[in-house]
Order: structure tokens, then sequence, then C-alpha cells
């Protein structure tokens, strides 16, 4: 088995949660500056051009190992991958989708692949399927989640990590040397972490959406159906009236397609602000270099 460690080649096994918002070369980067894994969402990517300019910027402004995620479901990943791997990615990581589709052309292009899973059951599936790594997402993360019953991180990881001989990642309610720590006894080999690079100086998220998080309190996040998944987001007082009105058909107001564009301007009319359980404990936005000193030490 290739450990955590040799696959990322960083000091600190720290994966950036890819979010589509957050694909700045200078938030990448400097992750993979202060040691950790800087990563691109490529998940929705249907511009070539762009995941080229935003590889050179980003080599541009580090030399030290990054990654990317793609979503399996994604026509392009065929174009996309030989990219990534041109650009001495040598490892990336796979979610929404069955793996074996895609892990044979991974594996041809010289690099591995960490696959992002919410269940025991595709943990397992997707070993099998030729994964060299699981990505175990909590219930209490942030982002998209199934529409069916899941475990918290406490839970899951440790079962998963009983259940394959891959290496596992916790990803869900890590944001500092607690949970960083805590990871590593249910079983894990590493972390991602997305909330708290959300809300740090270097990223590129619009000053209301790291407010949101800053402000929020225990319980202030709820999981809300967007298209045929759910989203975790968080519940301001103004988005709990509009959920309470007898007139709001939340299936009809959030679409998926309406994300981007919701966040990158803090319209947060169109798709509320996504953010995982843990923001309760963020209470100040820091460099990233600070919050990664932090939770390892």
């Amino acid at each position: 088995m290739v450990h955590l460690n040799e696959m990322l080649k960083t000091k600190y096994p720290i994966i950036q949660g890819p979010i589509g918002a957050m694909n700045s070369p200078e938030l990448i980067a400097a992750i993979s500056n202060a040691g950790g894994y800087g990563m691109l969402a490529l998940g929705f990517s249907s511009n070539i051009d762009e995941i080229k300019r935003l590889l050179l910027e980003i080599k541009k402004l580090t030399n030290k190992p990054f990654g990317a995620n793609i979503m399996i479901i994604n026509p392009l990943n065929e174009k996309i991958l030989p990219l990534l791997a041109e650009s001495g990615i040598k490892t990336i990581t796979t979610s929404v989708g069955f793996p074996g589709k895609i892990y044979p052309l991974i594996h041809e292009l010289g690099m591995k692949g960490l696959h992002v899973l919410l269940s025991v059951k595709h943990a397992v599936s997707a070993e099998k399927a030729g994964a060299d790594g699981i990505i175990a997402a909590g219930s209490e993360a942030g982002g998209l989640r199934s529409t069916g019953s899941e475990s918290s991180t406490m839970v899951l990881v440790p079962l998963i990590a009983d259940s394959v001989t891959i290496p596992v990642v916790a990803a869900g309610g890590i944001a500092d040397s607690r949970g960083y720590r805590a990871a590593f006894a249910l079983g894990a080999e590493g972390v991602q972490i997305g909330t708290r690079f959300l809300a740090c100086k270097e990223s590129p998220a619009q000053q209301k959406w790291k407010d949101q998080i800053v402000n929020c309190e225990d319980g202030g996040t709820n999981l809300l159906p967007v298209d045929y998944l759910m989203m975790r987001a968080i519940i301001t007082p103004e988005l709990r009236e509009r959920l309470n009105s007898p007139d709001f058909d939340i299936h009809k107001e959030f679409k998926l397609a309406n994300a981007s564009k919701a966040w990158d301007s803090a319209d947060f009319d169109l798709v509320p602000a996504g953010a995982g359980q843990v923001s309760a404990l963020i209470r100040d936005i820091k460099p990233v270099e600070e919050i990664i000193k932090e939770m390892v030490k």
C-alpha cells in the first residue's frame, strides 16, 4: 500500500477541500507553500483554456505539490486529466460517480487518486474499482451531500478505516489542532479542510460569505435540497424567514446551476452560502500559514 504522505509529498497531510468559488491560484499556492496540498476544483469545468491558465498561474506562485478534484460525471475528463498530468500533478481527488470508469486512465497517466465518498459500502466498492485512497466526508461537512442517511466523521472514518486497506482521509468538522489530531486517532492518515480555508485571508470568497461563517452559531447550518442533492448551508435569520414563508417553494428556488453565480456575487437569495457545521468553531479570518501552523502544533 502506498501511504498518503508518499502520494502527496507534502510537509503535512492537509488537503484543501475543493470548492468552485475558491479556484484562486493565490489561495491554492498559499496552502501548498504552507505545507498543505492546494487543490483546483474542476468538477464542473468546461473551459479547457481556463484550466490551462489556472495551472500556469499556480505554478508561477509555488514549486510545491498541488492537485485537483474532478467529478467523474464530467464528460471533459478525458481532456482534463492529461493536462493535469502534463502539469506535474501526481495525485488528484475524484467524486460524484463510479471510480471504475476513470481510474484506468488516471493510472495510465501516472497519477493516483483519492475518491471522495459518504459511506462504507461505497468505500469498499471504490477500493475494488482501483482508487488509491478514500476521502471520508462525514455528515457535518459542507457542500453537496446525498439525500440518504449519513454518518458523522467520528463514526464514518473508523468504519471505513476498518473496511479498506488503502489510506483514509477524514473530512468534515475539522478546523483546528483538536480536529486534526482526532482524525489520526480515528484511523485517518490525513485531513481534508474546506470551510476553514473558505474563511481565510487568502480566500477569494466574498466578505459576506466569510462573515456568515464567522458569525455562525452552534446548530447554525442545515441540509437544504438543491435539485436532486442536499447541500449543507448557513441558515441566517433572513434565510430562516424565507424558509418559514408559506409562499416559498425551496425546490423551485434553489438550483445547482445558479450556485457559481450566487457564490461569486454573494447573492445568497439564489443559493445559500454553503459551509460545514465546523463554522461554529471559526471566529476569525487568518492567513493560511497561521491556520496550518496552529493545526499541526
